[in-house]
């Protein structure tokens, strides 16, 4: 009765909480929220002042590299932004996998006992 209750109450929490721990690790790893919060910032936090004079010009040259720091940075973040929600997604399939697993391994090793005693 103790096996039961172990295998089947106290491990699936244990096995939940290293699964949420991981998901945990996975969002810190890639910095998720800071990303998702200076999305738009320019790269490198490259960006030029406009200046206190005015300047067609130099106005426009500092919005378009203004604008490109920031889409360089929006698509680099982008894309660790992306693999981090696909790093999740395979630690959260993995955790549900491992955990159904556990779950479904003493009915799994009844059924390998009885195909091979009825192999004899």
């Amino acid at each position: 009765m103790q096996y039961l209750i172990w295998h089947f109450v106290e491990m699936p929490k244990h096995i939940f909480q290293a699964w949420t721990n991981l998901l945990r690790f996975s969002i810190d790893y890639f910095s998720l929220p800071i990303l998702l919060k200076t999305f738009f910032s320019p790269w490198k936090k490259f960006s030029h002042s406009y200046g206190k004079s005015f300047s067609f010009k130099k106005y426009f040259e500092v919005f378009v590299f203004n604008l490109m720091s920031r889409t360089i940075g929006a698509v680099i973040r982008l894309f660790f932004v992306l693999l981090a929600l696909v790093f999740s997604f395979f630690v959260f399939i993995s955790g549900l996998f491992f955990l159904l697993a556990w779950i479904l391994m003493p009915l799994w090793l009844v059924y390998i006992f009885l195909y091979g005693i009825n192999l004899i």
